[in-house]
């Protein structure tokens, strides 16, 4: 993750370079080209639910597009870093894709200053998306008044998976959520006094970053976290000091031995028994999906102690790079990625909701009639860990320090380091 991160935040220095060059794809008629014969999508998605949700979308596209072909350039491993390296050669060689995958918000800043991304409010006008996608969410898009991508779905952060036999065989309802960070802590003694050598699993960095993000959200509330990102509220605040406190003691619940491991290998301690909790995005649910778990039997879920009320967004999104061969097959992709029916299949499949506001929750299951409902009622908040919150050249430096702190616990190096991240970020 870390060094996808760095990939990604030298894109604005190697855009401004090339900004003064001639050649590559600034010839002929690439850039301004409507060419519809095909489009070449970017994306991490080559495995697992994720690649299940990416053919659910190409089975729509074919549909809506059949004259449009299809090329799937997804790069597989690394949690997504094998894909964001190789899409920077290949922007700073310009030869961009027709269209990338990446996180809506903060994370595309370091494109959109690169100039390396196309302006999609016209998009969006043209295709009525500014009626169909929430305010909470455009918001969250709009850059000087410009939008630059459009989300295929809407994924939850503050979300804690837990298996119910291992919480009911210690005498832990695992129907109620504790009322805060105190009361979640109590539960880890208890099952740990019950022999669950593992109450909390954690897996790579980016997972121990939003696990770190929760539990400033539960400390800080939602006007406090966010104002972290605006330099509103200072790393140096008490609460974070308590906020760091809380952590290092859920950290001592956890499998932090597990750094070297993606998502997944922690979601699945939950789901085999082996683990309580597991603080995961609601990718989670196709996992346990694809698992044979049933929701509210085998396994439940609620928000983060201390979170209730609070949605905690990212959004997977697709871009317009400026230089695209086939924008007219990029124009037909994102269509089908912001339609109704598209939306339905791929959320469908990777457990998030859709971004689109007149989708009809009896589309989906359970678990997901009740992101829906909290993304329309709760208050929003943007994800720290996966890119929707601050730039990427920031999140890297809390990767780091967040990494240093795992393997030390000391507190005050974490908590200076971060006063200086936000320092360094907004001047």
């Amino acid at each position: 993750m870390r060094k996808a991160l760095a990939a990604v935040a030298g894109l604005a220095a190697v855009g401004l370079a090339l900004a003064g060059c001639s050649g590559g794809a600034d010839s002929g008629n690439a850039g301004g080209s409507d060419d519809d014969s095909q489009v070449e999508v970017f994306t991490w998605w080559a495995a697992g639910s994720e690649k299940a949700g990416l053919d659910a979308l190409v089975k729509v596209f074919d549909e809506q597009f059949p004259n449009t072909e299809f090329v799937n350039a997804a790069v597989a491993g690394g949690a997504g870093s094998n894909a964001k390296n190789a899409l920077a050669s290949r922007l700073k060689a310009n030869n961009p894709p027709d269209s990338f995958q990446a996180h809506a918000g903060a994370e595309l800043t370091d494109y959109i200053e690169a100039d390396k991304l196309e302006d999609l409010s016209s998009f969006y006008k043209d295709n009525g998306l500014n009626d169909v996608f929430p305010s909470t969410l455009l918001d969250r898009l709009t850059v000087d008044g410009k939008i630059y991508s459009v989300p295929s779905n809407i994924h939850r952060a503050n979300v804690v998976w837990l298996n119910t036999s291992v919480l009911t065989d210690a005498g832990i309802d695992p129907t109620k959520a504790p009322a805060d960070l105190d009361a979640w802590l109590a539960d880890m003694e208890t099952l740990k006094a019950n022999g669950v050598e593992t109450p909390l699993s954690v897996a790579t960095d980016w997972t121990q970053v939003q696990l770190f993000e929760n539990v400033l959200l539960s400390v800080l509330g939602a006007d406090g976290y966010s104002g972290l990102w605006d330099g509103s509220t200072k790393f140096d605040d008490a609460k974070v000091t308590k906020a760091i406190d809380y952590y290092t003691k859920l950290l001592s619940f956890a499998n932090t031995d597990g750094t070297g491991q993606d998502w997944p290998v922690a979601t699945d301690m939950v789901i085999d028994g082996t683990a309580a909790y597991n603080v995961m995005g609601d990718w989670a649910l196709a996992q346990f999906d694809a698992k044979g778990k049933v929701y509210g039997t085998d396994y439940t879920t609620w928000p983060t102690p201390g979170t209730d009320g609070t949605f905690d967004f990212l959004a997977d999104s697709f871009t317009l790079p400026v230089g695209a061969p086939h924008a007219g097959g990029a124009k037909n992709w994102l269509k089908t990625i912001s339609s109704a029916d598209g939306q339905k299949a791929f959320n469908l499949a990777k457990g998030s909701i859709p971004a689109r506001t007149d989708a009809d929750p009896a589309d989906y299951p359970e678990y997901q009639q009740g992101a829906i409902a909290s993304f329309s009622e709760d208050t929003v908040v943007s994800s720290l860990a996966h890119g929707a919150a601050v730039k990427v050249s920031w999140l890297n430096d809390v990767t780091s320090a967040i990494g240093q702190f795992v393997s030390t616990s000391d507190a005050k190096t974490l908590q200076d380091a971060l006063v200086q991240a936000q320092t360094k970020a907004l001047g």
